[in-house]
């Protein structure tokens, strides 16, 4: 049963046996609702980036976006989000994963040849505009850092990859900064070029493009806070831990951003009954 469906009879459930509980104890409220016209504070009030439930999510990105290492591919962070937004939607959000594995950013990279080909640039047609996704993540910046791309041509090759995109199709555009790497020093000659140092560097730059470029931005860098259990034993990847902060950050980002993924929730809490009766815990602890 899918989740929208299996919690709307749980709610159910919930009223009735709620509502006659209430009625037994002489309790019986109704819940109060919230005036809609009603202004929110100053503080409250922000940019709504997607008022709508996203329809078809693309993951455009290198081997961890791809699922590496994770033990099953639901456990990788793509599918994760998925399953994340999903709890929160009526119609549950059509994800199509096209990570690559050794993937650039361009076929101008210093160290194309020996990467995961083509590069993102090259793979636009086929794995982005025809799938028409109203949301489109996009995770570059190890792969390049690693195999020492200037980040000033990689800046500008991810600029380019935005602006193709936006000259077809309008999705939200969700930008990842480069994740948490233990093994910079691995993998040479070609992907040993990297240093902390080049990923903050990158993870800066991706924010500014990010802002610069009217897109979200995901700091994935920070999110690992620098935890080395985060990382498989391979020194690069997330393993089935990495991979859920992964996911649990974009979809931070998401919701914080996004009222479409609070559009079932605003729906239900407008029926849901008082959750539970607190008389006895209080009982218990010796009110009067």
């Amino acid at each position: 049963m899918p989740p929208l469906n299996r919690r709307r009879l749980l709610l159910g459930a919930g009223a009735l046996a709620a509502a006659s509980e209430a009625s037994q104890l002489g309790t019986a409220q109704t819940p109060s609702k919230p005036s809609a016209d009603r202004p929110l504070p100053a503080y409250a009030q922000r940019r709504d980036w997607h008022a709508q439930e996203f329809k078809q999510m693309v993951t455009l990105g290198e081997s961890t976006t791809a699922g590496g290492w994770s033990s099953t591919r639901e456990r990788a962070w793509a599918p994760l989000l998925a399953q994340l937004i999903n709890d929160f939607q009526r119609v549950p959000v059509q994800l199509v994963n096209v990570g690559i594995g050794a993937n650039m950013i361009s076929s101008r990279s210093p160290k194309y040849e020996f990467s995961g080909k083509p590069a993102a640039l090259m793979r636009l047609e086929p794995h982005v505009f025809r799938h028409n996704p109203d949301l489109l993540v996009v995770a570059y910046g190890l792969n390049d850092s690693r195999g020492g791309t200037p980040l000033d041509l990689f800046s500008a090759e991810l600029r380019s990859l935005i602006d193709q995109v936006r000259e077809r199709i309008q999705p939200l555009i969700v930008l990842l900064g480069p994740y948490f790497v233990v093994g910079l020093d691995r993998y040479g000659p070609h992907f040993n070029l990297g240093s902390l140092d080049m990923l903050q560097a990158y993870n800066r730059g991706i924010e500014q493009i990010a802002a610069d470029k009217d897109c979200l931005y995901v700091d994935v860098l920070s999110a690992y806070h620098n935890a080395p259990w985060l990382v498989h034993n391979d020194g690069v990847h997330a393993n089935d831990l990495g991979h859920r902060v992964i996911a649990n950050r974009v979809f931070e980002i998401l919701a914080t951003h996004c009222s479409g993924l609070a559009r079932e929730t605003q729906e239900l809490e407008q029926h849901i009954p008082p959750w539970r009766d607190e008389s006895v815990l209080r009982q218990e602890a010796g009110e009067k």
